[in-house]
């Protein structure tokens, strides 16, 4: 692709072809940081964008193996590499942006030999992928669930990108009742293959039961269930993300090895939601003080924080103690 009047970047992640291959990288400087370029000036800032050159051009293999923490054991011998002015900052900054929105490594070769012909994106475009107001209800249908019968599913897409959202409701509306709500981001492994490195799954099934307890006293309760996997960098980001947890870092490290915030969820789509569905208070069903100043900060009164802890287990104990210590969560 190519950013404005930025050279051609071809993401390592999605780049095919034995004879492509580039001089420079650009990479994030938090990944910069872990190859040992901090104490170079082109890369000191943290946040920044970095563009490296290395001892040799870069095939598709050294630039995965540079653009990936979670093949550092395999590959520890890297370097040495020397990160370069960048007088093409914003679009540099913008291209990390979008591989985190498409999931995918922030790693791009430059101005690679044997690319294809590039897409051509504006700074102004990165916008447009993250605009909540052009979300909109798409359809709605009755749905019994085991935590109740009395449910109905309400999908939501946003044309920018095409993610599909859907809010669950249970009970039956009451304009007195400020509705019990819970915002939950898509978890795959949690919610469906029942992981135990989490608690998302528990939080989900806890979530629908204490709705359903809410709706028997003549309450109303709203599931939003959010497409942003892995808080926002997506599954295969998450999955090594992991491969890193078995390594010995928290998730936070993690995340910031792979050159990717550990708090990357859109609320304001939550809060666009809550909107179109007429919903401006809440009582709201979480740990993590952050959910209710993101609401709050978007006109969503939250009148309540509900909690919702439960209880550990031996391969989420430590994940659990991370989200308290150093996210800020809640949590006993």
């Amino acid at each position: 692709m190519r950013i404005g009047q930025a050279p051609l970047l071809q993401p390592v992640e999605t780049g095919y072809g034995e004879d492509l291959r580039g001089t420079t990288m650009l990479i994030s400087a938090s990944r910069a940081a872990t190859l040992k370029l901090a104490n170079q000036l082109e890369a000191a800032v943290p946040g920044d964008p970095v563009l490296l050159r290395g001892a040799e051009p870069f095939d598709l293999s050294a630039a995965l193996a540079v653009g990936d923490p979670a093949l550092d054991l395999a590959n520890p011998m890297k370097g040495p590499f020397k990160a370069l002015a960048l007088d093409w900052e914003d679009n540099a900054r913008a291209a990390l942006e979008l591989a985190r929105i498409a999931g995918i490594l922030p790693a791009f070769l430059v101005e690679p030999e044997g690319a294809g012909e590039p897409v051509s994106i504006a700074i102004a475009d990165l916008a447009a992928f993250s605009d909540p107001s052009r979300l909109r209800i798409v359809t709605r249908a009755n749905l019994p669930v085991a935590a109740s019968e009395d449910a109905q599913i309400i999908a939501f897409r946003n044309a920018a990108d095409m993610r599909e959202h859907v809010a669950l409701v249970i009970g039956r509306r009451d304009g007195d009742r400020v509705p019990l709500v819970r915002l939950h981001s898509e978890c795959l492994t949690g919610d469906v293959l029942a992981s135990r490195k989490c608690d998302c799954g528990p939080q989900l099934g806890g979530a629908l039961a204490a709705m359903a307890d809410e709706a028997a006293q003549g309450g109303w309760g709203v599931l939003l269930y959010m497409r942003q996997e892995g808080r926002g960098i997506g599954l295969i980001n998450k999955l090594r993300a992991y491969r890193l947890q078995d390594q010995g870092f928290d998730t936070v490290d993690a995340n910031t090895r792979l050159g990717l915030p550990d708090e990357a969820r859109d609320f304001p789509t939550a809060v666009r939601m809550l909107e179109l569905l007429g919903i401006d208070s809440v009582r709201l069903l979480t740990n993590n003080p952050a959910k209710v100043a993101a609401l709050e900060a978007h006109r969503i009164t939250v009148t309540e924080r509900v909690p919702h802890a439960l209880p550990d287990n031996p391969h989420n104990a430590h994940y659990l103690a991370t989200k308290r210590d150093r996210a800020g969560h809640l949590l006993p």
